[in-house]
């Protein structure tokens, strides 16, 4: 593994790792590490928040770690009020948005109030995203309990809710004020759920870091076993490099899009599966189909493409198209919101751990490559 990079500055404190996201007045940490969850309340006093705090999350999540949360806070003189929201992604909308903000309200929420957001993507997007809109902006502390929120979702301020068939449509760039990422909540996910996180893993290594992604290929069967070392590695890799990217670009103005390799076909086939498919099974079939079109275009050598099939099947990620129609995925990348001017913007890879922002992407060649793609399958 490459050494960390200074401008995200992690620091040993015990057992913790931490990672700085230096945005000036913006700026906070990611704790990272194993058990860690328990010292919630001491890093939150630390921090100087509101005595009055509220958790949103899904009743499974609350299950698995609310209540030794809240006995945690109230331990170090937190009054804590829980808010629930049911799991899936459907919940991530204006509607749900709407029911927390009166519920925010009857619990006399004051702006100096932070909400803790407590799971996945899901929590992480629609706690974040309320946080930013309830009283224009209270506290948010993010507390990801999924390898995909830990790695990606929790960091970098990208809050929203998704409207229609069209994912994360309305938002705003919202920082947390603090990330803690306990290793040990990644020990209870369903393998499924795990598997979906190392999409987003596998991404960082081909945009940013050849030896991330040499270092999953050679400690696959550590991180699928849930080696508490092997799981720190990526977890604390992967936030550095996101870390780093928006640091240089909070507001997703240039460098920021290479985030969304594999995201332009993947959050198109979310669409038209109507969520069916799962966001890391739609990012890795859509960082396949990124490194066929760079392929297609003479870029991306064949053995290097070959190379990042081979570790997404070894995963147990997809690496062949769904059952949906070609013309309805293209609809869908249309609509995406990272058109630009009337074109679509793919993150193609150059090669493994280095890739580029393509404007002039024909969408008759995806077309192509999605039609050959699905008759082959």
């Amino acid at each position: 593994m490459t050494p960390a990079r200074k401008s995200t500055s992690w620091l040993r404190t015990g057992e913790m790792k931490r990672v700085k996201v230096s945005l000036g007045s913006d700026s906070y940490h990611i704790h990272i590490g194993s058990g860690i969850l328990a010292q919630a309340g001491q890093h939150l006093k630390k921090e100087g928040f509101s005595d009055s705090l509220a958790i949103i999350t899904n009743p499974v999540v609350e299950g698995l770690y609310g209540d030794a949360l809240k006995q945690n806070l109230a331990r170090d003189g937190f009054r804590v009020t829980v808010l629930q929201v049911p799991d899936g992604e459907d919940q991530k909308s204006l509607e749900t948005a709407g029911r927390l903000y009166h519920e925010l309200t009857e619990c006399y929420a004051e702006r100096t109030m932070p909400i803790l957001a407590l799971g996945g993507g899901v929590i992480g997007d629609l706690a974040g995203f309320v946080a930013a809109t309830y009283l224009r902006g209270v506290p948010l502390i993010q507390i990801p309990t999924t390898l995909l929120a830990q790695v990606d979702s929790s960091i970098g301020g990208k809050v929203a809710v998704d409207h229609g068939q069209l994912k994360n449509m309305i938002g705003a760039f919202y920082q947390p004020k603090l990330v803690i990422s306990d290793i040990d909540t990644l020990k209870t996910l369903d393998n499924k759920i795990l598997i979906d996180g190392l999409a987003e893993v596998i991404k960082y290594g081909v945009i940013r870091d050849e030896s991330l992604f040499r270092y999953i290929e050679e400690n696959l069967d550590k991180i699928k076993s849930l080696d508490s070392g092997a799981l720190e590695e990526i977890v604390l890799r992967s936030a550095e490099i996101k870390a780093e990217v928006v640091e240089q670009d909070e507001k997703d103005l240039g460098l920021r899009a290479i985030l969304n390799y594999g995201h332009t076909v993947g959050h198109a086939i979310e669409s038209v599966s109507n969520f069916k498919v799962e966001h890391g099974m739609a990012v890795a079939m859509g960082m396949l189909a990124a490194a066929k079109i760079s392929s297609k275009m003479g870029i991306l050598d064949n053995k290097e493409l070959l190379r990042l099939k081979n570790l997404i099947q070894r995963v147990g990620l997809p690496t062949t198209m769904p059952r949906l129609e070609v013309g309805e995925i293209i609809q869908a990348i249309t609509h995406d919101k990272k058109v630009l001017r009337g074109k679509v913007r793919f993150i193609l890879p150059q090669s493994l751990g280095k890739v580029f922002i393509a404007d002039e992407v024909s969408l008759s060649l995806v077309e192509k490559i999605l039609v050959d793609w699905n008759e082959a399958t």
